[in-house]
């Protein structure tokens, strides 16, 4: 398998997790925050009691890996390439940004007292300040689309590239050909 195959296949595979992502990200945002957020404390007790076989957080740290993981692989495959590599990295430093080092900071405790720590812990004044942090998820929508649509321009840039190759490739082999 040649390397432009290779590269393409990573790219591909960057972008499906990106646009992945980032329609889960929405998904979340628009069907699942104002049903979670409502009216806390009674809507988070809901939403533990409808969260229990999965949640968004069983799904979003592997699929953010994925991302994470598939960004450096096409990061080293594409190196190289001044045209690609920069697209690749700012793909990734801004998911890294926007949906893991944004999460770590601001969800992650927050999650923590909202769906972790016992009813009652806290108090319904505090759950609902702590709530607010859905204004925040928007920084994670922006950045998860920013992402797709870097990664999608990376792709969109090598396969070009690859076709004008295989053009210029194709043309000399016909241009010898007529020489004979």
């Amino acid at each position: 398998m040649s390397r432009t195959t290779v590269t393409t296949t990573a790219l591909i595979v960057l972008v499906w997790a990106a646009l992945l992502s980032l329609g889960g990200v929405a998904a979340e945002t628009v069907m699942l925050y104002p049903n979670i957020f409502a009216d806390p404390p009674a809507s988070l007790d809901r939403a533990r009691e409808f969260l229990v076989a999965a949640g968004p957080a069983d799904d979003f740290p592997p699929l953010g890996a994925a991302v994470v993981v598939t960004s450096l692989v096409t990061a080293a495959l594409t190196w190289r390439d001044p045209r690609l590599r920069w697209w690749v990295a700012g793909a990734a430093a801004v998911f890294v940004a926007c949906e893991f080092l944004f999460s770590v900071v601001f969800f992650w405790p927050r999650n923590e007292i909202m769906f972790v720590d016992p009813p009652g812990t806290h108090s319904a004044e505090d759950l609902r300040r702590v709530a607010e942090f859905v204004a925040g998820h928007w920084v994670r929508l922006a950045g998860g689309a920013v992402t797709a649509a870097l990664a999608f321009t990376v792709l969109l840039r090598q396969v070009r590239a690859a076709a004008s190759a295989a053009a210029g490739a194709s043309a000399s082999v016909v241009g010898e050909g007529a020489a004979r």
